[in-house]
């Protein structure tokens, strides 16, 4: 049986995406980075690594995978939204939003889609 090891993002800056994602996520170059290569892990601990690699395909508008991190309750993916804007992701302009989402959808630097839950909604 196999396991999921590592989320790769396609990216066009390899370094200034892993200053966004460890930041963001509180995780650490497995070895150091390389030009076009690095894996992220949890700081502390185990988790599923994250690994970005030099893309030359543009982000899609609605991908078919993302990652969904999550928060504890409303006030503290409010807060983790605001401090990762704060950190250089930028706010979506969702059209596909429901009428009570549970998500908030953000695009890190090179325009990867990425959503912030809710968890207790």
């Amino acid at each position: 049986m196999v396991t999921v090891g590592s989320v790769v993002l396609g990216v066009s800056d390899v370094r200034r995406a892993a200053a966004f994602w460890t930041r963001a996520l509180d995780y650490v170059p497995r070895e150091p980075a390389q030009e076009d290569w690095v894996v992220l892990v949890p700081r502390a601990g185990s988790g599923v690594q994250v690994a970005l690699g030099t893309s030359e395909t543009p982000p899609q508008p609605r991908p078919r995978v993302h990652l969904d991190l999550y928060a504890r309750d409303a006030a503290d993916q409010a807060a983790e939204v605001e401090r990762l804007v704060g950190l250089g992701a930028e706010r979506v302009a969702w059209d596909l939003y429901p009428a009570d989402p549970d998500f908030v959808v953000l695009a890190d630097p090179d325009g990867n889609r990425f959503c912030v839950i809710d968890t207790s909604h």
